[in-house]
């Protein structure tokens, strides 16, 4: 769907992104996750050719989004960060309105508006006042304006931003239920649990690319491998850190400073290597943990690690 190869935009003073390399199948959620500042807003916007680079190459549908036809542009569907429609028009008027300007006749806008509003869970106000919406019927409102000429690729930037978790869910059914008919999203979030809604995950911090991964491998970056959460008799902890530390396929052990009986077990495959090191135990005269399964951090432990080890291979870099 789009590809950036070295891309760079340098506002000055540190500011813009800097060396991105990013691509996204079709079929897929992108989400770019990253705090307020970081360079999500800028990278939407080179997609959508309202920024040109300082250097490298922005190609969406592999052209120029700078260089779009009308019809190239009408692929896309943006959903910005802040509410642009019309408060003074009701929730269907104001799809009407859009509607209009892509060019759709008034027979096509009928048989299609309902339709959306009922997707995305707005049907029963659509005679409401836009500047009458709730933060997330605006959200919802601004999703099916972006939907209504049928577009291919969906850029969503911040759509869940300021909602509550149980419309925040609402919102990624729907983005899911896109996907699942074929639609592309990049969809920028700072809320980092997000992720796990996505096929593949862009991190960034202050303009740049930390790393591109599915969840899973996310989690595995993390945390170097995968991890297994073992609590163990309190007696036996020491013991348990040493015969396991010995196993090949254990890269390290851990004791964990708010569990005194809990130990981090780490290794490559958890649920493969987990009926081995429960046998090793036992042979070894461990009484069996009260609990042993694989460890999934939540994805703030992920962003908080990533983060750190980014910052930590920076100051390598210009310690050498």
């Amino acid at each position: 769907m789009f590809n950036m190869d070295n891309v760079s935009l340098d506002f000055g003073g540190g500011a813009g992104v800097f060396d991105l390399n990013l691509s996204l199948p079709h079929g897929a959620i992108l989400g770019m996750i990253g705090p307020s500042g970081c360079g999500k807003t800028t990278t939407i916007r080179l997609l959508n050719g309202i920024y040109g680079p300082t250097s490298g190459e922005v190609r969406v549908f592999d052209k120029n989004p700078a260089k779009f036809l009308d019809v190239e542009k009408a692929r896309i569907g943006y959903i910005p960060q802040h509410f642009i429609l019309y408060p003074t028009l009701t929730a269907e008027e104001n799809l009407h309105f859009m509607g209009g300007i892509y060019g759709m006749s008034t027979r096509e806008r009928g048989e299609k508006i309902p339709t959306l509003l009922e997707f995305v869970d707005m049907f029963d106000a659509r005679n409401r006042l836009a500047s009458k919406l709730s933060g997330g019927m605006k959200r919802r409102l601004m999703l099916a304006s972006a939907l209504l000429h049928d577009p291919d690729f969906i850029i969503a930037d911040e759509p869940t931003a300021g909602i509550d978790p149980i419309l925040r869910a609402r919102i990624w059914e729907n983005f899911r239920a896109l996907r699942d008919q074929g639609k592309t999203l990049l969809v920028a979030t700072q809320y980092v649990g997000e992720a796990a809604y996505c096929d593949q995950v862009a991190v960034m911090r202050r303009g740049r690319l930390v790393t591109v991964d599915t969840p899973t491998g996310l989690r595995r970056q993390a945390m170097g491998g995968e991890v297994i959460h073992l609590q163990v008799e309190k007696g036996q902890v020491a013991k348990c850190e040493r015969i396991l530390g010995k196993l090949p396929k254990v890269s390290r052990v851990e004791r964990l400073p708010d569990e005194t009986d809990g130990l981090f077990v780490y290794v490559q495959d958890a649920g493969k290597e987990l009926p081995h090191l429960l046998t090793v135990l036992r042979e070894q005269a461990v009484k069996t943990p009260k609990k042993a399964e694989p460890y999934l951090p939540a994805f703030d432990e992920v962003f908080v690690r990533l983060i750190h080890k980014a910052e930590d291979n920076q100051s390598l870099e210009v310690a050498l």
